[in-house]
């Protein structure tokens, strides 16, 4: 198969597209097919997913620091999958506008970890209303009512870079085609 070109092939009686190994497929549409980017449902299920397992990813990694404990059990909540989902989500309109007004990549991530401390301060406040709030921050030094804390800065900061330069880009770079 020619590098970054599109073919057709019969596989039971449908037409498939098949792209390139190392390039992508060219972004126009095949005339026999429709292109179309992730629905905002199927975008917030993968930012979900993307953010519950960097939670437990992050938090199997805090205990081993703390208890050198191999197993590197994490764990999460199952509020974190709206948390994640709708933080990213509205990180796409953030981003385009950072980036409609040009501003560097260090303001950016900036606005985005202020935006990140703002959100879970908001989410921690409801849950601790309603009794559910999965976290507490007491025990550490720079929390603000144990729903924050400053010693979180740089893995968020690091997060929304991640979030910025590869979640959120290629998950809005996705698309699907409606075959014929």
């Amino acid at each position: 198969m020619a590098s970054g070109s599109l073919h057709i092939r019969r596989v039971l009686g449908r037409k498939t597209l098949e792209a390139g190994d190392d390039k992508e497929a060219s972004p126009e549409s095949p005339e026999w097919a429709t292109q179309h980017r992730l629905s905002p449902l199927t975008r917030l299920y993968v930012y979900a997913l993307h953010g519950c397992l960097c939670e437990v990813g992050f938090t199997a990694v805090w205990e081993w620091c703390v208890t050198q404990d191999r197993r590197l059990l994490g764990h999460t909540s199952l509020w974190a999958l709206p948390m994640y989902a709708f933080a990213m989500f509205l990180m796409e309109g953030l981003h385009d506008r950072l980036l409609t007004q040009r501003c560097p990549l260090l303001l950016r991530i900036l606005v985005y970890t202020l935006f990140i401390y703002l959100w879970e301060f908001s989410w921690g406040l409801v849950l601790r209303l309603l009794g559910a709030c999965p976290w507490d921050y007491a025990g550490f030094s720079y929390n603000l009512a144990g729903l924050v804390t400053l010693e979180y800065a740089l893995p968020w900061a690091l997060a929304s870079l991640i979030a910025e330069q590869h979640v959120i880009k290629n998950t809005l770079r996705v698309r699907l085609y409606d075959l014929l």
